[in-house]
């Protein structure tokens, strides 16, 4: 029995012929299947049949050797994306390139990615496998994603999308050897190694107005344009940029039934997913120029601003209080937000005055002290802990993983006490 080739070998095959059409001219030849075209006048009938069957014999096997060839093209490039994707597998340069990509490449110290098989190999995927997770449907039946809720603080349930184990192991790498490279505005908080909540409410110590903030539909409003144009700019040309773009988006969708199976509708653009590893890096990247105008406005203004993912916070210290207008900063940052390709959430702007309870981030910032968790978390903490310890049932909606995640939550601002609470609650794991 003849041992198959493997496609990528057959491709290599290929194109050390001189391409798909010289390969099968060679092989038909060496098989013995190409036939010398001949007048067909002055033949005799048998010497005809023979000849046309030879046509056919040569016919088959060319069809048989260009469907093979064509599998063997199909494992070793992209070929197509989906439905609105553009692709072009002779793509190597683009007129939206950067100027001398090599460089910002390497500022950047990221990954050098010149084609998609070297995208393929340095993700650990088979050029199928990459066409696979990256191949968009405007109507699926199956997705690279689980979906779940969790409930909103004003009610209601937040849609969160968490990538399947291959692709977050993909995204998992995208983030920690390119996102995590890229450039952020001092300003930045969230999701960022030694900044916290805790980075992000030190900033503001001691107001006397604190200005809160949220971005309406913060990652939907990413759209995959918008992440390709991040990897375009990091360096990456036309295929690569693409195919990242697509490996960490995904379009919004309405699940559906229709004759009894389950289809997932897209509801608009691919967009940045809430539960996505590489979401929260690529908005901080994103965000940078809007972050280093709002610094500015803040700076103008004698305030102080950071961001926390889609929480923006101004806060003004009573000694530089005179003049200040905070209704002239939220106007700005308004306009700003909204240049920049975001919206400010209508419902969600406040003005807090230093006579009642100032948080940022969940953490108190009253006075010179530093930030914490409120009296009344820490008070229903004790509580829980005092009723483990006398064995009576948790409240409902709380857990062991729970109650030590607002421990490690107290931990950052008062790490004794938070410490106390947590080695309370390991006593608890087998419960």
């Amino acid at each position: 029995m003849t041992k198959r080739t493997s496609p990528e070998k057959l491709w290599n095959e290929i194109e050390k012929s001189g391409g798909i059409n010289a390969y099968i001219e060679k092989q038909l030849e060496k098989r013995g299947y190409l036939v010398q075209r001949q007048e067909t006048m002055g033949m005799s009938k048998r010497e005809l049949k023979n000849y046309k069957q030879s046509l056919k014999d040569e016919a088959a096997e060319r069809k048989k050797l260009r469907k093979e060839s064509w599998q063997a093209y199909k494992s070793n490039h992209i070929v197509h994306l989906g439905e609105g994707i553009y692709w072009n597998d002779g793509d190597d340069f683009d007129k939206w390139d950067i100027e001398n990509p090599e460089k910002r490449i390497a500022e950047n110290e990221l990954p050098v990615i010149d084609s998609p098989e070297q995208l393929a190999k340095v993700l650990d995927l088979t050029i199928g496998k990459l066409r696979w997770l990256s191949y968009h449907r405007d109507a699926a039946t199956s997705l690279h994603y689980y979906r779940f809720t969790i409930p909103k603080k004003r009610g209601g349930d937040r849609d969160i999308w968490a990538p399947m184990p291959l692709l977050k192991k993909t995204q998992r790498w995208i983030l920690e050897n390119i996102a995590e490279k890229l450039l952020v505005h001092g300003a930045a908080h969230g999701f960022l190694p030694s900044r916290s909540i805790y980075t992000n409410a030190i900033t503001h110590r001691n107001p006397f107005y604190l200005i809160k903030m949220d971005i309406k539909d913060f990652f939907p409003s990413v759209s995959y344009a918008r992440v390709k144009g991040i990897f375009r700019k990091a360096g990456y040309r036309e295929q690569v940029a693409t195919l990242l773009a697509l490996i960490c988006t995904e379009a919004p969708r309405k699940i559906v039934e229709f004759e009894g199976k389950k289809h997932f509708v897209s509801l608009g653009q691919r967009c940045l997913p809430q539960g996505a590893p590489t979401s929260p890096a690529l908005t901080n990247t994103l965000c940078m120029k809007m972050d280093s105008r709002l610094y500015g406005l803040a700076k103008k203004f004698g305030c102080r601003y950071s961001r926390y993912a889609d929480d923006i916070t101004f806060s003004i210290p009573r000694e530089k209080l005179k003049g200040f207008n905070p209704g002239a900063v939220i106007e700005f940052t308004k306009r700003i937000v909204k240049d920049e390709g975001f919206v400010i959430h209508p419902d969600k702007t406040k003005v807090i005055r230093p006579n009642v309870c100032q948080r940022v981030t969940g953490l108190v910032v009253n006075d010179d002290q530093k930030p914490r968790v409120s009296r009344d978390i820490k008070r229903k903490l004790r509580a829980a802990i005092h009723n483990l310890k006398n064995g009576k049932p948790m409240q409902e909606g709380d857990s062991l993983e729970r109650l030590k995640g607002i421990a490690a939550y107290i931990n950052m601002s008062e790490p004794k006490l938070g410490e106390k609470y947590l080695n309370e609650l390991k006593t608890f794991n087998d419960m």
